[in-house]
């Protein structure tokens, strides 16, 4: 993968001028092979002979030249990276570079064992976080989402890591679904008896295979409002997630202004897929946005071409909150800034959609703008 020509000065220029950001934390999924096949995978990764899997030649080259674009955070997923036949030569290399400031490995840990949890105690040069989902706290949340047996294989993975001297490095990742989002309170406080200092939520993207499994949907306004009424009264859950907690509606319950705004940066957070499209949001997979051929043409060549469109994309995240009615009407409009535009399109095709958490944000910021 040759990025001879435009320069990468020359490119973030380019970036800078049509008023995108550079990138700054680059997701890239290094193959689309998974060892699971989870009900809610947006990108709908399997056990598939055919999956996609990027050359190591060429993911090599991918994250030299995010990272001369600016990126200091690369996170590494798939798919289960873990099944790349090269994923520690490309986890080693991306914590090689002097100015990457964390790498991130999003595993579901099912395939770790003793020899690979010493390989990572080796790398000193950057910040290691090990990403590990758990659905839930017990086998019953956990494997209905991932499958049969997974819950066990999961947890026995997290514990070689803790055994390892490891759980500074671990984070803990949840996906708010209905089914499961009344059980955060049991499993952060697993994750805190466990000594891991990171837990981190986020809600179902309702694409994907997530769009057609039966069960699968975002919890609800009323669940959320009983999860910030638990915070505001149980003290002991509140000092346990000031801790080590970080779930949306809570964050929005405490910050004083939203990061939506800041979250659609383009193209600050791109997310690149095993077949080589970069889309300029982790969150937003919209066709249209995406830059084509990066391990054909170079990043360079594929970024340049999307620029234009990138830009006049910016525009509309940055006029949808003057464009929605209702969020024109809103009176919080001003904070909530029309929220994430990637996860309106994923919910409902349209950049100029109300956001599919619109109702739960309403309830929470109306909860903290009447102080309570």
């Amino acid at each position: 993968m040759a990025d001879a020509t435009p320069t990468i000065q020359k490119l973030r220029h380019r970036l800078q001028q049509a008023g995108l950001a550079l990138p700054r934390t680059v997701t890239f999924a290094i193959t689309n092979r998974c060892n699971l096949r989870c009900a809610h995978c947006w990108p709908q990764s399997g056990p598939l002979d055919n999956a996609p899997e990027v050359p190591a030649a060429d993911a090599l080259a991918l994250i030299d030249t995010m990272v001369a674009l600016g990126a200091s955070h690369i996170t590494l997923t798939g798919g289960e990276p873990l099944t790349h036949p090269e994923w520690w030569t490309l986890l080693r290399h991306a914590c090689s570079h002097p100015g990457v400031a964390e790498v991130r490995l999003q595993t579901n840990a099912i395939l770790l064992d003793p020899a690979t949890v010493a390989k990572f105690a080796t790398l000193a040069t950057c910040r290691l976080v090990l990403q590990i989902s758990l659905e839930g706290a017990d086998a019953v949340h956990h494997d209905r989402v991932r499958g049969e047996g997974s819950f066990d294989q999961t947890m026995a993975g997290i514990h070689l890591l803790l055994a390892g001297g490891l759980a500074a490095h671990i984070c803990i990742t949840f996906t708010e679904m209905a089914h499961n989002f009344d059980a955060i309170p049991q499993l952060l406080s697993l994750v805190d008896r466990m000594g891991i200092e990171q837990f981190v939520t986020g809600t179902l993207v309702p694409g994907g295979r997530a769009a057609a499994s039966v069960g699968m949907a975002p919890p609800t306004a009323e669940q959320t409002e009983q999860l910030v009424s638990r915070y505001q009264t149980d003290a002991g859950f509140k000092a346990r997630y000031d801790r080590i907690g970080n779930i949306a509606a809570l964050e929005w319950l405490r910050a004083p202004a939203d990061s939506a705004e800041s979250c659609c940066r383009l193209i600050e957070t791109p997310y690149v897929t095993a077949d080589g499209r970069l889309y300029p949001c982790v969150m937003l997979h919209a066709s249209e946005s995406a830059a084509n051929g990066l391990f054909e043409r170079g990043v360079t060549a594929a970024v340049t071409d999307t620029i234009d469109a990138w830009a006049r994309l910016q525009q509309v995240q940055r006029d949808r909150r003057h464009r929605i009615d209702a969020c024109r009407r809103c009176r919080l409009n001003a904070t909530c800034r029309a929220g994430c535009m990637g996860r309106a399109f994923a919910a409902y095709g349209d950049f100029y959609a109300v956001e599919d958490r619109c109702q739960t944000r309403l309830g929470v910021y109306s909860r903290r703008a009447d102080g309570g």
